[in-house]
């Protein structure tokens, strides 16, 4: 089969809207960060789309392709990559590309006909269920007193049961056998803070102390009197600064969400010299590395005080990220919510492995730094530990 044939097939399998869903893999580049996508159909306001998922090595990216432009973006990933494994309504489809565009493709009918789950797309089925009332969730305001959740939160429900996914995903990193230890720096009026508790206390009926920590007063007076009434004594909270809270010498898990500037720095250092397993960090409003930036290569960029202050913030949580690693965690920075409700969507999310980073991690890390003229701040606080 001819290259420019493959395409063809592929394109009038999903324009005839039999995808399953599909894996493109094996980057034609090792150096490529994109390391595979991932296609499924779903149904968007009642249109037909192909989603796509970006996986890079630390970072998930996703795209909702409307059908009549599937074609082009189907060539442009066969640039980029060699491999396909497809499922579609009748058949599971493997191709296989060579460095010169060969194709091998194999094709094995499926026993019966498989359909797509659209209705489940349009549905999500989320940890926290909107159609169950949640004594919290009404407390806060989310959900009404009949348990619906109200039409102007759903962005917040969306918001809280994303970061419930994330509190889900880390149970395996945390501990089975004693009282779980949990720190929420900078809970504000703590709709997650109440999740996690509600999460990890309520429904999955695990031994956990989560204390939360902020400085106005009167937000945690009104959390405090919340917890008091929905009868969560395992749940505190306290004013105070995250670099005056010395009342632990061991941590499990760190939260901080939307600590300004170089406080998410500070809670991250927190955590690690606590030994924290756990860190999950949506940081906000990153103005060090935007007063540092120096790079005459990036001056076609840096000219333009949005894109800087963009750019800034990107690497500003990329380095973040990296320190972590050279400290000993498994790092990623991950979509919290959609684009299109804030651009500070970004959540760092840390597991403790204890695993050494290599020289080469170490010089890549340094000559990135040298290259922005950036002197971190966290790098400063985990000096002893890099």
């Amino acid at each position: 089969m001819e290259y420019q044939e493959m395409l063809d097939q592929i394109t009038e399998r999903l324009l005839d809207r039999q995808l399953i869903q599909a894996t493109i893999s094996q980057p034609r580049m090792k150096s490529n960060d994109l390391k595979r996508i991932k296609l499924k159909p779903i149904e968007l306001k009642g249109a037909y789309h192909i989603q796509v998922e970006y996986q890079f090595e630390r970072i998930l990216k996703h795209e909702n392709i409307p059908l009549e432009n599937i074609a082009e973006k189907l060539a442009t990933f066969f640039e980029d990559f060699r491999q396909l494994q497809g499922d579609f309504s009748t058949e599971s489809i493997q191709i296989q590309l060579s460095k010169k565009n060969k194709v091998l493709f194999k094709s094995t009918k499926n026993a019966a006909v498989k359909t797509a789950n659209l209705s489940h797309n349009r549905k999500k089925q989320y940890l926290l269920d909107p159609d169950v009332a949640h004594p919290f969730l009404i407390r806060l305001g989310v959900q009404s007193e009949d348990g619906k959740v109200k039409k102007q939160k759903y962005d917040k429900f969306k918001q809280i049961n994303r970061f419930i996914e994330f509190i889900d995903d880390s149970l395996d990193y945390l501990p089975k056998d004693r009282t779980i230890r949990i720190l929420d720096f900078g809970s504000g009026k703590s709709y997650l803070t109440f999740a996690l508790y509600h999460y990890l206390k309520v429904m999955k009926g695990l031994d956990i102390r989560v204390t939360g920590l902020d400085l106005k007063k009167e937000v945690i007076e009104h959390c405090a009197q919340i917890a008091k009434d929905l009868n969560y004594d395992q749940l505190e909270f306290l004013v105070g600064d995250i670099n005056d809270y010395n009342e632990e010498s061991a941590v499990d898990m760190v939260v901080t969400l939307h600590a300004c500037d170089v406080a998410t720095d500070m809670a991250l250092s927190r955590a690690v010299k606590w030994n924290a397993q756990v860190i999950l960090s949506v940081p906000c409003c990153q103005h060090e590395l935007n007063r540092q930036l120096e790079a005459s290569l990036l001056d076609i960029m840096l000219q333009h005080g949005l894109v800087k202050e963009r750019f800034a913030a990107l690497a500003t949580d990329s380095i973040r990220a990296e320190i972590l690693q050279l400290v000993g965690y498994d790092a990623q920075l991950l979509e919290f919510i959609d684009m299109e409700n804030t651009p500070k969507n970004i959540l760092i999310r840390a597991y403790k492995t204890g695993k050494q980073p290599s020289p080469e991690q170490k010089d890549r890390y340094h000559a990135f730094t040298q290259f922005l003229n950036a002197k971190p701040f966290l790098e400063n606080e985990l000096k002893e530990y890099l």
